[in-house]
């Protein structure tokens, strides 16, 4: 009964605690459905005055070009996260290995890499001129296939791995490939896990690729779209208050130039807060590892 009374003030604080994430995304979702000109008088409130689906409609005023982009930012980042966990695995499980000759000379290889790298115009150089990847979908997928700070953490998460599992198997007459693929990945869920979701949502988030290397709207990115949809508002806003044309009268107060923010929030967020839900249980999972000792 004590400890029941005790934990009371504990999840006191952590529901409080959560609401603090909680609250501002019930803001987000109110105020993209708030009618523009009572947001601007009356300012952001949880339960808005005056509903208004504006925005939702500037935003989708082209269904086939916004089904498009995420048609596009689906297929590259769901596939660009499957190579690229492909690619770090591998990489890693050598350099997990106490055995592998050559463990020194790769990490300090990819080490480097994390702090140097060539910049932008000798990457551009390097897309447009020798790898001819401009207005290609593989723009997306193959430059970042490998982050070297995710190799690392799932280097170090390879190592804390019981050695005996591996020593049995060889005893056994399995090889390297079969250690890895029926031994070393199915135990290391959660850190595959946490990284996939991790490079999902930058491939999900990324937008500069766009607007440096993709000329066709065809291949244009769901966050580029929303960046350029939101540019085109806010020009059209600048140029009607700064520099009116004499005898041409524009109204501006249905423009949603304000909500529209919040409404992209959500169309560019929702799809990624279906998936979060199925990784969850890893991280509560990643959380405990090696917690429990034998």
């Amino acid at each position: 009964m004590k400890s029941k009374k005790a934990n009371i003030p504990v999840n006191i604080f952590f529901i409080l605690f959560s609401m603090c994430f909680v609250v501002p995304f019930i803001l987000i979702i109110s105020a993209s459905i708030t009618d523009e000109q009572t947001l601007l008088a009356n300012g952001y409130k949880l339960i808005p005055s005056k509903i208004s689906f504006e925005a939702y409609k500037y935003v989708m005023k082209s269904p086939g070009q916004l089904l498009n982009s995420y048609k596009v930012t689906i297929i590259y980042s769901l596939l660009a996260t499957v190579l690229s966990m492909i690619v770090m695995t591998m990489m890693a499980y050598p350099l997990s290995r106490a055995n592998y000759k050559y463990k020194k000379p790769v990490t300090f290889f990819i080490i480097f890499t994390m702090l140097f790298s060539g910049g932008l115009i000798p990457t551009y150089i390097l897309m447009t001129r020798y790898l001819h990847l401009q207005d290609n979908i593989w723009v997306y997928i193959l430059p970042n296939l490998a982050n070297a700070f995710h190799i690392i953490v799932i280097r170090s998460f390879f190592q804390g791995l019981p050695p005996s599992l591996v020593e049995s198997a060889k005893i056994d007459g399995a090889r390297e490939l079969q250690v890895f693929y029926k031994i070393v990945l199915p135990l290391s869920k959660p850190v595959i896990a946490t990284v996939s979701l991790l490079n999902l949502l930058a491939r999900w988030n990324d937008w500069n690729t766009a607007l440096i290397y993709i000329r066709s709207k065809n291949l244009y990115s769901l966050q580029f779209l929303l960046q350029q949809i939101l540019r085109e508002v806010q020009f059209i806003k600048d140029m009607a208050e700064s520099s009116p044309v004499a005898g041409i009268n524009i109204n501006l107060s249905n423009l949603p130039s304000e909500t529209i923010r919040f409404a992209m929030c959500i169309v560019a967020a929702g799809p990624m807060l279906i998936i979060f839900p199925f990784f969850q249980k890893y991280f509560a999972k990643g959380l405990t590892v090696g917690a429990v000792k034998e």
